[in-house]
């Protein structure tokens, strides 16, 4: 069954294969409860092998990513702290997209009492601790900026997000925006599905994602990547680029 389009826009697309890229957060999208189960991996492997790119683009540290997912060498790039941290897998090269922690502001965290943890470039912790969080960037004048996952909240330099990390590997992998299709859940996947040529939303999606995706899929988790990875494998998309120009059509006449 072909996913639900919700759509904001008209793509031009061409007949040529227009989608090449597969972009796709990790926790609450591929994975459930950490874990990606067989059937999602054996999807995967079916859009390699069709000559396609894959791009991981999560919130986690990589030795914590490479503990839980040690099949990473399937993705052609890996983006991990939110868009801090870059990583080859075939190359094993990983690459800071930003500045370290300040020690000052990991100092006044401690002094207040917040539990968190600090990767190579981000330092996160949990609702209500961002009200603390903020406070301490404020007396410090630092010039981060809080990005929320759920219940999860984390700490970065002001314009590095989930798009920064993106726009990072399509620069290397030498692939266009309007080439990739993004799949996510969390308000923390939002600015790189929004950069995305065709934007995905799982199942279990927070409504707000659901809202601006173009596509809100059947399934949750990789139940729902696997139904997107199809119809990629199907016919490109196709039947969701018909909705669109429909959709798009009906509302020029109203």
């Amino acid at each position: 069954m072909p996913p639900h389009c919700n759509c904001r826009y008209l793509l031009g697309h061409q007949k040529r294969m227009q989608y090449i890229l597969l972009a796709t957060d990790y926790d609450g999208t591929l994975a459930h409860d950490g874990v990606v189960d067989t059937a999602t991996l054996s999807a995967l492997d079916r859009l390699r092998a069709s000559g396609r790119k894959l791009v991981l683009v999560t919130g986690r540290h990589l030795p914590d990513l490479t503990k839980v997912f040690p099949q990473l060498d399937l993705f052609d790039r890996v983006v991990v702290e939110n868009g801090g941290v870059f990583y080859c897998p075939k190359s094993g090269k990983e690459k800071l997209l930003c500045e370290p922690p300040n020690p000052r502001f990991l100092e006044l965290l401690r002094e207040r009492d917040v539990p968190f943890t600090a990767g190579r470039t981000v330092v996160a912790t949990w609702r209500p601790h961002d009200t603390v969080m903020l406070s301490a960037i404020r007396d410090l004048g630092l010039d981060l900026h809080v990005i929320f996952n759920k219940e999860s909240v984390m700490v970065l330099p002001s314009g590095v997000d989930k798009r920064t990390g993106l726009q990072a590997a399509l620069r290397e992998l030498r692939i266009s925006p309007s080439n990739v299709v993004g799949v996510g859940d969390a308000e923390n996947d939002l600015p790189f599905l929004r950069m995305s040529g065709l934007s995905a939303a799982v199942a279990n999606a927070l409504p707000s994602v659901k809202k601006e995706a173009d596509v809100v899929l059947d399934k949750p988790r990789g139940e729902g990547v696997i139904n997107l990875i199809d119809a990629l494998l199907s016919d490109d998309l196709s039947h969701c680029e018909a909705k669109l120009r429909s959709i798009e059509s009906s509302s020029a006449l109203g």
